[in-house]
């Protein structure tokens, strides 16, 4: 099985929060992704990097803060997560890593 290396440039790393942990236990996995990235495009990197079923993928962007850097204020980048909901028996395991 070949690994697309654009993949990686969709998928970016597991967000590990309390919020996702919950999420888990509906079948659901969060990830940080690119914020150009649409739907089918993170659908098809999940199942391509993890050999899995995806049932549905919902996004949400975060917008980044306004903080003050030094003395300057600065902003935070914009992040999109990708709720990924997986078909009855797949699972992924983010605690291994790839």
């Amino acid at each position: 099985m070949s690994v697309k290396p654009d993949y990686y440039d969709v998928i970016r790393k597991p967000v590990i929060t309390e919020k996702a942990t919950m999420a888990s236990e509906t079948n659901a996995v969060v990830f940080e992704v690119a914020i150009d990235a649409a739907k089918p495009q993170i659908k098809e990197a999940i199942e391509g990097l993890f050999g899995v079923k995806v049932k549905a993928v919902n996004t949400t962007i975060t917008k980044g803060k306004v903080k003050r850097f030094r003395g300057k204020l600065g902003k935070r980048k914009d992040v999109k997560k990708a709720y990924v909901t997986l078909e009855e028996g797949n699972t992924i395991d983010v605690s291994t890593g790839l």
